[in-house]
């Protein structure tokens, strides 16, 4: 077994790695070696696979589709017949559904009436909508001049997967979409890599359930439902945990317990420098301690490690990641930070978050130096072009932000001041989760 680099491994590789300022372009590229995607594997029936990542390149064991067949619903003919200027009157001979074959031989100027998905016969490779035609009094089919060219409305065997080609790579994700190939495929399972397991607990004096009585200098616990629906929605196996309280002994336990269940431990709070943060010391003792100030705007303190979780033969131990307290801070730095690390473990392949490009309404003050993440509303202008402004304040307490935006507006680390009608970059929360 292969050991994943440690982090002081990890920093030496980094060119001026400097955990007390770490932008977010070095924070990424610390998580790309840090992380290790999963190894271990199931079968499942596709109805169970949606989310599920492929586990090895699969190849296609049949044409999709089997044979030529018809685009639409029409008329089946012979396309040597068109000539250029000439309409053509075809003698109707027969009708072919879907599902079944035609059994003999055309003679020249005549068809088959033909349903969408039937099997083209032999020497046929034509296919005229039946909206295009009209019919004498004979009911013989009729065809304009120029109407079409020879070969149209035709599907060709194979034409969307030839037999032994690579239907689907491993690392894919299985979408929807992906589901339907796989069934166009006649499989009815998959092999995947099994799901990663993710610990999350909140973490401070001040946090509340709900339900509880509320107190003096206390805030319900919003943090554990954002952060594991988040986690949920990328398909990940979530273990929840009740909050802990700044108490060394409690975190150490909590963290301890995380670690032996799960990949993968979340927390929020406590990941900052006051006294009663007691996550970076427990770190230290449980195992080891990445970096903890980022720059980028909300979510500069983070807390990034490696547990040591007593189990025989684990000697990789969890990740943990020590996301902010404040609510969109947690949020933030789980869609732009963590989101691409558990993606990796996963088994997904490594592919950049897509950014939508759209002119801002507003400006936007900011010095260069941190990468900043405003919540931001996309909309489309009176001309058709994408346009967005923010939500209004944008304090990382401010949580309903969240709920008014459709994504973030990304303003990156040397970037400057955006004037209304510059175009800026946004992180679409649909493309993010």
């Amino acid at each position: 077994m292969t050991l994943p680099p440690t982090l002081s491994q990890i920093a030496e590789r980094l060119q001026g790695y400097d955990p007390e300022a770490m932008d977010v372009n070095g924070v990424q590229a610390f998580l790309a070696q840090l992380v290790q995607p999963l190894q271990e594997s199931e079968t499942l029936a596709l109805d169970a696979a949606l989310d599920r990542v492929l586990a090895q390149d699969l190849v296609s064991p049949i044409n999709v589709p089997a044979h030529d067949n018809s685009a639409m619903d029409g008329y089946a003919f012979a396309g040597h017949q068109l000539r250029p200027g000439q309409g053509l009157r075809l003698r109707m001979a027969g009708r072919v559904l879907a599902g079944a074959t035609w059994q003999g031989e055309l003679q020249a100027g005549e068809c088959l009436r033909i349903m969408t998905g039937a099997v083209m016969p032999p020497g046929l490779d034509t296919v005229v909508p039946q909206e295009l035609t009209t019919q004498d009094a004979d009911g013989a089919i009729l065809l304009a001049p120029d109407l079409l060219q020879p070969g149209a409305n035709r599907r060709r065997c194979g034409e969307d997967l030839q037999q032994g080609a690579l239907a689907m790579a491993q690392g894919e994700r299985l979408t929807p979409a992906a589901l339907g190939l796989l069934a166009s495929l006649g499989l009815a399972q998959v092999r995947v890599l099994r799901r990663l397991r993710v610990a999350y607990f909140s973490t401070g004096d001040e946090i509340l359930s709900p339900g509880e009585a509320p107190r003096a200098g206390a805030v319900y616990d919003s943090n554990r439902y954002t952060v594991c629906a988040l986690l949920r929605r990328l398909g990940v196996e979530v273990i929840e945990g009740p909050p802990v309280r700044d108490d060394p002994a409690q975190l150490s336990a909590a963290l301890t317990r995380a670690a032996s269940a799960a990949d993968v431990v979340i927390t929020s709070g406590g990941a900052s420098t006051g006294d009663a943060d007691h996550l970076r010391q427990q770190l230290q003792r449980l195992g080891e301690v990445a970096f903890w100030r980022i720059a980028m705007r909300p979510g500069r303190p983070m807390a990034v490690g490696r547990l040591v979780n007593g189990q025989a033969g684990d000697e990789a131990g969890a990740l943990l990641f020590g996301l902010p307290g404040n609510p969109v801070a947690a949020m933030v730095t789980l869609i732009a930070l963590v989101r691409p690390a558990l993606l990796r473990m996963m088994g997904c392949r490594a592919r950049p978050q897509p950014l939508l490009r759209a002119a801002c309404s507003e400006t936007l003050h900011k010095r260069p130096g941190r990468t900043e993440y405003q919540r931001g509303i996309v909309s489309t202008a009176a001309d058709g072009s994408l346009q967005v402004r923010t939500t209004g304040h944008q304090g990382s307490g401010v949580l309903s932000s969240m709920l008014q935006a459709n994504g973030l507006i990304v303003l990156h680390h040397d970037q400057a001041t955006v004037q209304a009608g510059d175009p800026v970059d946004v992180l679409m929360f649909d493309g993010a989760f």
